[in-house]
């Protein structure tokens, strides 16, 4: 006995209409394969479940070249029929034109960041790496630009902070120079102020009580009163005088 037609309308069982969908889902699918490869045709399939899960099958590993090729002919055909139009239905048209590129933008989002990728077949889904590879690439290649820029900008810095601390440093050193030449000058003003007060070493004729030998005292006096004179520049008056006295 053959199997009878089935009827179309909604299965209402929810198991018996999940698995019917899987398998007419599987079947479409492989039909869809089918007839690109044996008739050289493109292909796109779009599916989407009552759960709103999506199924897809492109003949090229870019589906948006297909989308966008459907695109151009249905607004191409859309044209010659909106001269008979009103301006209303012009702008319907380009709102649902729109809609359909917004929502394949968000599924490719949604792909770029993991998500919904199940319903991707093997050729999209390595697509979609070659194009995350090469925007990683891109920003590594920018962030690494981004590293030696920042790295010359501290070199630049730490040259400008090094010249600083030299020029400080000669600063510091011609400073405490001129700091002990000054205090070397104000002791040698010092000493020089202090050398009219040094008295003139007496002579070494002179014998343990202060007067020469072999001379009386007035003599003596004569004698020093005459070196006082004569050495007036090396004693004060106040030193002479008692000696003349």
């Amino acid at each position: 006995m053959g199997r009878g037609r089935v009827q179309l309308k909604r299965i209402e069982n929810k198991i018996n209409r999940q698995v019917t969908f899987s398998k007419r889902r599987a079947g479409l699918l492989k039909k869809a394969n089918e007839i690109s490869v044996l008739c050289d045709a493109e292909v796109a399939l779009i599916v989407f479940s009552c759960k709103g899960k999506l199924f897809q099958f492109s003949s090229d590993p870019c589906m948006e070249k297909i989308l966008e090729r459907y695109e151009r002919y249905s607004y191409a055909e859309r044209q010659l029929v909106a001269n008979d139009q009103g301006p209303n239905e012009n702008w319907t048209l380009e709102y649902a034109r729109l809609k359909a590129r917004v929502e394949v933008l968000e599924r490719n989002q949604r792909n770029f960041m993991g998500q919904d990728l199940q319903c991707l077949s093997l050729k999209e889904l390595q697509n979609l790496e070659q194009q995350l590879d090469s925007a990683l690439k891109q920003v590594r290649s920018r962030r690494n630009q981004l590293i030696y820029e920042d790295i010359s900008v501290l070199q630049k810095k730490e040259k400008t902070l090094q010249e600083q601390n030299t020029l400080l440093a000669k600063k510091i050193k011609e400073k405490e120079k001129a700091i002990t030449q000054q205090a070397q000058l104000e002791l040698q003003n010092n000493f020089m102020d202090l050398t009219p007060f040094v008295v003139a070493p007496q002579s070494s004729e002179m014998n343990i009580g202060g007067f020469p030998q072999g001379r009386s005292d007035g003599e003596h006096n004569e004698d020093m009163a005459a070196n006082a004179r004569a050495n007036n520049t090396l004693l004060p008056p106040w030193m002479i005088r008692p000696i003349n006295e």
